[in-house]
């Protein structure tokens, strides 16, 4: 079996250490950016309502800084390739209960780390277009063009009265 040689394309990391939430929370909100475009995941990361969201938009703004002023990537273009988050370590206090006893409170931490990676446009210089065969230039036919049937409202339709 012959194994493909990996593309070099350009990554670029950021890291934020030590956060104040649990890696089970941060890692639901990770999975939702994860793959995506960095626009789309800025989108993403906005409508979320986890506080963790906010955090997590942080580290994506450091990491394309990171790629703009260090690799001179343009940002938009860039996709989220890897985001995980790993335990920290986690804060042990007492809370006081009933009858002289006392309970544990673990504070959970987190380390989020982003990876953002370059597509084509973005890691080389930009390439001519492959020229694309002559059947897929040719529009189709009329055929194919038919228009759909509309479809009918469930709702009764007042009946138009012509005089």
């Amino acid at each position: 079996m012959a194994t493909r040689a990996p593309e070099a394309t350009q990554t670029v990391r950021a890291q934020a250490k030590y956060v104040r939430t649990s890696a089970r929370k941060a890692r639901i909100v990770l999975e939702h950016i994860r793959g995506r475009s960095v626009p789309e995941a800025r989108t993403v990361l906005a409508f979320t309502p986890r506080a963790v969201a906010t955090e997590i938009e942080k580290v994506l703004r450091s990491a394309v800084a990171n790629a703009e002023a260090n690799h001179g990537l343009i940002g938009d273009e860039l996709v989220v390739a890897e985001a995980y988050a790993d335990e920290g370590p986690t804060i042990k206090r007492w809370r006081p209960r009933a009858r002289g006893r006392a309970a544990k409170i673990f504070k959970r931490t987190c380390h989020i780390t982003l990876k953002l990676a370059a597509t084509e446009r973005t890691s080389a210089a930009p390439k001519a277009p492959a020229a694309a065969p002559a059947e897929a230039q040719q529009e189709p036919p009329a055929a194919a063009a038919e228009e759909k049937p509309k479809r009918r409202s469930r709702t009764k339709q007042p009946e138009e009265v012509s005089a």
